[in-house]
């Protein structure tokens, strides 16, 4: 379930109505409590590792349910990623470093523009470096949480009743 998205996703139809698609997963895992916390809302359930399981980069399962065109249907969009604080934390990162890399960008071309000194494209470029590394961090918690995140899988799975692959 390698995955080189920031939130690896997946979509799938299946064969019931919101309701009971959200009333059949919170039951199937409602027995697994010492393994998942689940919170259940009006079209949306979250799986996640319960609390003395969870590290840092421990992922978390989003599901939004929504009804499809043709009745009885439903379309399940899951989103894997970190609980909500790390996910902000990686967000505003890419949000700074991205808006000073632009102010660099801007001071870099204005200098090579008048024919000063081009100091500018360094901070061009550590800005970019620091987006990349951000990156790999991202990666890198990806795959520390690797192992949860298949185990969050493997229940999902089997609560639905059908594989899903995950892009």
């Amino acid at each position: 379930m390698s995955s080189f998205h920031i939130r690896p996703r997946f979509r799938q139809v299946v064969e019931m109505d919101p309701e009971t698609v959200r009333e059949t997963i919170v039951e199937r895992l409602s027995h697994e409590t010492d393994r998942f916390e689940i919170k259940n809302f009006t079209d949306f359930v979250c799986l996640r590792i319960h609390e003395k399981d969870r590290h840092f980069w421990s992922p978390r399962l989003n599901l939004s349910l929504e009804s499809a065109e043709e009745p009885g249907k439903t379309i399940i969009h899951g989103i894997y990623g970190p609980n909500a604080n790390v996910w902000s934390l990686m967000l505003f990162s890419y949000l700074i470093v991205g808006f000073l890399g632009i102010i660099a960008g801007v001071i870099a071309f204005s200098q090579w523009v008048i024919g000063t000194g081009t100091w500018g494209f360094w901070l061009l470029g550590v800005a970019g470096a620091i987006l990349v590394a951000l990156y790999l961090v991202a990666q890198v918690g990806q795959k520390l949480g690797a192992q949860q995140t298949f185990v969050i899988h493997q229940a999902y799975e089997s609560a639905i009743g059908q594989p899903v692959e995950v892009h």
